[in-house]
């Protein structure tokens, strides 16, 4: 089991905690609802980022306004950096985001100064930020790690020591080494990485000018905290999260999946652009729409989009404006694409209500790369997975989703990746429309459950809450 914190205080307090996620989307989702569902408990919150990123986030809720504020830095200018790139999601290459790094990390002395001023109970950091937990001891304040991943992805990568690189006989130095299940996993299981998967993390980079590589910001970041507060359940993931807490010798808490809470849409539903998407939604057939959103080069997104032709399905395809090139992703579909597919295909340019896409009985599957967040948002409903795997966890993601039965990955080259429309047609069948698919379906629905209903997540909420504030009430 993981960890658990003596729940021996009576009496309770308001807690002020800070929340300072990593520059990134997929991090601020799950950062900003943890800090809605503690402002519901009655703890002041201080949200802090950049201008521009917090400047993306939903309007705090009218009831929350006196337990929540926005806490606004400049981001510092660095060298690599675009103009006003202050998130992932503004960058394209490995440089930029190490450069995005650097500029976190010289956050530093306002967020010091911050904490040094506000005197707050707690902080809540994301893995980029090593230096923060140093910090926020030397001051006095208790110190958190929000991992936004599964436990099984943060088992695999290892103990801090492991992290670091001062794990002896554990340490992993070349892409091979994480194409193994880790010896310190003491249970049956397939979790690793494929090649193509890893190998462009050893791509070198100049730590002088971007500061360390993330498996040592990860290991001193856990390394440091106090407590590790995990975004999955004991229901889900119980092995995993027990082998966690051995690893880290530290307690975990896990708070549940953070799935999305309702007054999240409310500002789209009279959106025009989501009046043409629904009218669109509600014209297909039940269960039978493909919703693919994922970024890829020209070549694999020319792939893809012969796939999707010639699976023969209905599907909406988010695309995007991808920064620092001149064509949009909707400008690099093979030549007669569009004119193919209309009707049958829709293809949407830019930010789309994903969760309301989801939502809606048209959909059938959901082809992704499988981050953490999708999948959430995806198995919260019950749809089946239809998985393609690029960096970061998405292919660990993949392994733990494939092992459950809740979705199929698309066959790939294992050196290099390379799928061809073929398979994309094939896998989106089978998933989506076929009898061989029908357990996988049937598995998926199955999962709404322990994803997407309320009393299990908000009773993983509850606890995490009731174990924050004894560990702040403690001697």
């Amino acid at each position: 089991m993981f960890i658990p914190i003596p729940n021996s205080m009576d009496n309770r307090k308001s807690l002020h905690i800070v929340m300072f996620p990593w520059l990134a989307m997929g991090h601020f989702i799950p950062f900003f609802r943890l800090s809605k569902l503690l402002a519901l408990k009655g703890h002041k919150i201080s949200f802090v980022s950049t201008t521009g990123n917090l400047s993306k986030l939903p309007k705090i809720p009218s009831n929350l306004s006196s337990h929540m504020t926005l806490i606004s830095f400049p981001l510092p200018p660095v060298p690599n950096l675009p103009y006003l790139a202050e998130s992932s999601m503004d960058i394209t290459d490995h440089n930029q985001q190490q450069s995005l790094k650097h500029a976190l990390d010289l956050l530093k002395p306002l967020l010091s100064s911050f904490l040094q001023s506000s005197k707050p109970d707690w902080i809540i950091y994301d893995y980029a930020s090593y230096w923060l937990p140093s910090v926020a001891a030397q001051l006095g304040v208790s110190r958190a790690f929000f991992a936004v991943f599964s436990a099984a992805c943060l088992s695999f990568m290892g103990s801090p020591s492991t992290l670091i690189g001062s794990g002896g006989d554990d340490a992993r130095s070349t892409g091979e080494d994480f194409t193994k299940v880790p010896s310190w996993v003491p249970f049956e299981s397939n979790l690793a990485y494929r090649l193509h998967e890893i190998i462009k993390y050893f791509q070198r980079t100049d730590e002088d000018n971007f500061g360390p590589p993330d498996t040592v910001r990860f290991g001193v970041t856990i390394q440091e905290s106090e407590v590790v507060v995990v975004r999955s359940s004991a229901e889900f993931e119980p092995e995993w999260l027990d082998l966690l807490g051995r690893l880290y010798e530290k307690p975990v808490m896990p708070v549940g999946f953070l799935p999305p809470i309702p007054e999240e849409l409310d500002d789209i539903l009279d959106d025009e652009k989501w009046v043409c998407v629904r009218k669109w939604l509600d014209e297909q057939r039940v269960n039978s729409v493909v919703y693919v959103a994922m970024g890829l080069s020209k070549e694999e997104l020319g792939e893809l989009a012969n796939g999707l032709e010639e699976s023969g399905l209905p599907f909406f395809w988010v695309l995007k404006n991808t920064p620092g090139t001149s064509e949009s992703e909707l400008e690099m579909q093979p030549d007669g694409f569009k004119e193919r597919v209309k009707g049958r295909g829709f293809l949407y340019l830019g930010w789309a209500p994903q969760v309301k896409i989801l939502s809606h009985e048209s959909i059938g599957g959901f082809l992704t790369h499988c981050g953490w967040n999708s999948v959430i948002e995806a198995l919260r409903l019950g749809r089946v997975l239809i998985m393609l795997p690029m960096l970061n966890d998405q292919g660990l993601n993949v392994r733990l989703f494939q092992n459950i039965g809740v979705g199929l990955e698309i066959p790939r080259n294992q050196s290099d990746g390379w799928f061809t429309s073929e398979v994309v047609a094939e896998s989106v069948r089978a998933a989506v429309l076929e009898e061989s698919g029908k357990g996988l379906r049937e598995m998926a629905k199955a999962m709404k459950g322990c994803f997407g209903d309320p009393g299990r997540n908000g009773g993983w909420v509850d606890k995490f809450v009731s174990q924050l504030e004894d560990y702040g009430h403690r001697e």
